[in-house]
């Protein structure tokens, strides 16, 4: 039985893009977005890249045991929806699952048609419908504030990405933890709304796929930089920043680089790696 005080998060995947598994990637990982949080007896699941898989795998060796959980997707890039159809607990009757989406009302459409045209040919050999587990659809503007278990409230605040994304803020127990990835920052000033959704977290996931001398090259690409994750905690009285969805081309190294520089520039700050435990 879980702790009801317990606010822990897992990150199983922690690249953005593409997946890049080899010995290149190893020590960080190579599994796209997919991050866990426990919020004592509840599960919350942050995107479904192919990070979902392996913690479906890790669930689905105890067979006997009937799961719960919402999945909050940042937005419906393969990259970060990829892993669904290899989410083992999903295709067992007795587990129940609710996605959430906040980004394509406005665009006319849904998250189980969006879903449903993912696995359907000729992307994909068998229907969404095959899952026996009770799964059930919401969509939502982004901007709303959701309580998916009691205690337990998640803020969310649109993100600057192509086709629109979703930032979650999760509460618990006094205690906040932040998802803030796929958005970019503007040349000048700061995004607001994320300095808002941000503001005294105890951790932000967040979005540093480039470098400040890399950000012009990659401008209307969505994505951010970790010195601009360092300034926005720094300006959102926010604690410890995790860097996250990394270049698939950034290999072990330079990511170990990027570390020892974020350490330096902010202590207690820490790049992504895969099967990492925080407890904000």
């Amino acid at each position: 039985m879980a702790d009801r005080d317990e606010f822990r998060v897992k990150l199983w995947g922690v690249r953005g893009t593409v997946a890049c598994p080899g010995p290149a990637t190893r020590r960080f990982g190579g599994n796209t977005p997919c991050v866990e949080v426990r919020c004592g007896p509840h599960r919350l699941i942050l995107d479904a890249g192919t990070g979902l898989r392996v913690l479906g795998n890790a669930m689905a060796a105890t067979p006997a045991a009937r799961y719960r959980a919402h999945i909050f997707l940042t937005h419906t890039h393969l990259d970060h929806v990829t892993g669904l159809p290899f989410f083992k607990p999903a295709y067992e009757a007795g587990n129940c699952f609710e996605l959430w989406a906040g980004h394509l009302l406005r665009s006319g459409t849904s998250l189980q048609r969006v879903l449903c045209r993912l696995m359907e040919p000729p992307y994909f050999p068998v229907p969404l419908d095959i899952m026996h587990a009770c799964i059930a659809f919401h969509d939502f503007e982004a901007g709303a504030t959701l309580e998916p278990y009691p205690g337990v409230r998640v803020r969310t605040a649109p993100l600057v990405h192509p086709g629109g994304a979703t930032g979650y803020r999760i509460e618990y127990a006094g205690r906040a933890v932040c998802y803030v990835t796929d958005t970019e920052h503007p040349e000048r000033g700061h995004d607001e709304a994320v300095l808002e959704l941000i503001a005294g977290a105890q951790l932000v996931i967040y979005d540093c796929t480039y470098t400040d001398a890399e950000i012009a090259r990659y401008r209307g690409w969505g994505h951010s930089t970790w010195q601009e994750g360092v300034r926005l905690c720094e300006l959102a009285g926010a604690e410890r920043l995790v860097a996250f969805h990394h270049d698939p081309e950034r290999d072990d190294d330079a990511l170990a680089a990027i570390e020892a520089e974020l350490a330096a520039r902010r202590p207690g700050s820490l790049v992504a790696r895969e099967g990492m435990v925080l407890v904000p």
